[in-house]
């Protein structure tokens, strides 16, 4: 299940803070700019309400990661999860079964930085887009998603991430100020 939160002003920090786990209010305090502890205390916040929706869980998550880095929930290895910001929102997704997602501002499009991350079938599918930024910004997220579910970057590879995903199934929505795209296994 994918849950969004893109109202990231509308709750006092210092009681966020307070209301975390303390692996999560460290890991919180770690950002310099207040926008990014929001964030991060938002994707939190989430999870806590995706796993109390989906699971009954009502205890606060604490994380542990496997050898790629991926984490995962303590105490809950059948629970699958992933948590990704933006400027704009968060998500989070949650499952039985592994799974990725990505969420990412709708912004300016530079065919300089997509020439490094994407490969040549991607460059002409977003070059002929009406909007460029969307095309992107939908790739990328898929990228970013996939990679989230398998902790494989490809081996620096970005522009070859996609070049082999037909056991893959990509989930995408676009809203008008960001993209998210969930990844799992077909």
């Amino acid at each position: 299940m994918i849950y969004i939160d893109d109202h990231i002003d509308d709750f006092d920090l210092r009681e966020a803070l307070a209301a975390v786990s303390q692996q999560r209010r460290d890991y919180a305090l770690r950002y310099r700019q207040e926008r990014d502890q929001r964030l991060c205390l938002a994707a939190y916040r989430l999870l806590q309400r995706a796993l109390m929706l989906e699971y009954g869980i009502d205890e606060m998550p604490v994380f542990t990661h496997d050898d790629k880095g991926k984490p995962l929930l303590q105490g809950h290895p059948d629970i699958h999860f992933s948590l990704s910001h933006c400027h704009e929102a968060v998500a989070v997704a949650v499952s039985d079964h592994p799974v990725g997602i990505d969420i990412e501002t709708t912004g300016h499009y530079s065919a300089e930085v997509a020439r490094r991350v994407m490969n040549d079938d991607e460059m002409r599918e977003i070059e002929a887009s009406a909007q460029p930024e969307v095309a992107f910004t939908r790739l990328w997220t898929m990228k970013e998603s996939l990679y989230k579910l398998t902790g494989d970057d490809n081996e620096g590879d970005m522009a070859g991430m996609l070049s082999d995903i037909s056991k893959y199934r990509f989930t995408t929505t676009i809203h008008p100020r960001f993209i998210y795209t969930a990844c799992t296994e077909r």
